[in-house]
């Protein structure tokens, strides 16, 4: 850690610097994770894809200013969910001088179509186009963030529509996260934690046949932590970062006489251990596998998009 030096404190308290707010705006849309941008017309980094957002108003707070450049640039007011992010302030991520950045996460329900400008467009967040400043890892840190939130609170109700069936939701999560989830665990696990209830609706009948689905709703439409001790888990251990890769796995995909065991079973075994769960918990035992994949996801992303 470097040592504090009076002297460089002293030779830039005098000085004022930009702040602006941004928004890192993610929607779930044709199955993909995607954020919106907007082209830049002008230098620096002239016709490069940036975040929306501008310059803080004096007496203005950051989620407000927010949220006003949301409105007055890219005409987006249909926000379901808004938090603060995180504060970038590399003296050199602008190349015209100083500027402080607070980024905040904005989430918008699938299936809605906000009407946006020309020079915006979604993009999904796995296949980015070139980005202004460093803009390209903040959205990074934003699905970050929306991923583990996804397995400790209820925030896929500002991704999902007022009603849904188990499969939009499956889709929507999996979109989310970057890796399939099965239907029936995502029904089990959220059901039981409280997290979504069963309506007296069901969907259209399908071309398909057979009996329609049931509607699910979320049981609230605002922020909650569903699983607390998912946020106190002991820190991840070294090999976590590699394992992310691999996927959670039902622990029943430990193999067979005959049969080699799924390749992240070694995962599922390792978090089991280290939270105490033994065997034939399977329920238990997929939940100590997200705990740590959460923790591992957000070490990775705060180890490689440090301020």
């Amino acid at each position: 850690m470097g040592q504090y030096d009076a002297s460089v404190a002293g030779a830039v308290a005098d000085e004022r610097f930009a702040h602006e707010a941004l928004a890192v705006v993610l929607q779930v849309r044709e199955e993909r994770l995607c954020v919106l941008l907007w082209q830049r017309a002008e230098d620096p980094f002239r016709g490069r894809w940036a975040l929306p957002g501008g310059p803080l108003g004096a007496g203005e707070r950051l989620g407000t200013s927010a949220s006003r450049h949301l409105a007055t640039k890219v005409d987006l007011t249909d926000i379901a969910y808004l938090e603060q992010l995180e504060t970038r302030s590399d003296p050199l991520r602008d190349p015209r001088g100083r500027v402080l950045a607070t980024a905040y996460l904005a989430l918008v329900t699938a299936g809605l179509e906000p009407h946006v400008p020309e020079d915006t467009a979604w993009h999904p967040v796995a296949d980015l186009p070139p980005t202004a400043f460093d803009h390209g890892s903040i959205t990074e840190s934003g699905r970050g963030r929306l991923r583990a939130k996804l397995s400790y609170t209820n925030i896929g109700f500002a991704l999902a529509p007022e009603r849904f069936t188990i499969a939009q939701l499956r889709d929507i999560y999996a979109a989310s996260l970057g890796y399939p989830v099965s239907a029936t665990n995502l029904q089990r696990v959220l059901t039981r934690r409280g997290v979504v209830e069963a309506t007296d609706e069901a969907a259209r009948p399908t071309q398909a046949g057979g009996r329609p689905a049931t509607l699910y709703r979320f049981a609230a439409r605002t922020l909650v932590v569903t699983h607390p001790f998912a946020t106190f888990r002991p820190p991840a251990l070294p090999h976590l970062a590699q394992d992310v890769g691999l996927g959670a796995v039902p622990a029943a995909h430990r193999g067979r006489p005959g049969r080699p065991a799924h390749p992240g079973a070694a995962l599922v075994e390792r978090a089991a251990a280290r939270h105490g769960v033994g065997p034939g918990r399977d329920e238990d035992r997929e939940d100590a596998v997200g705990a740590d994949l959460d923790i591992a996801v957000k070490v990775r992303t705060d180890q490689g998009h440090g301020s």
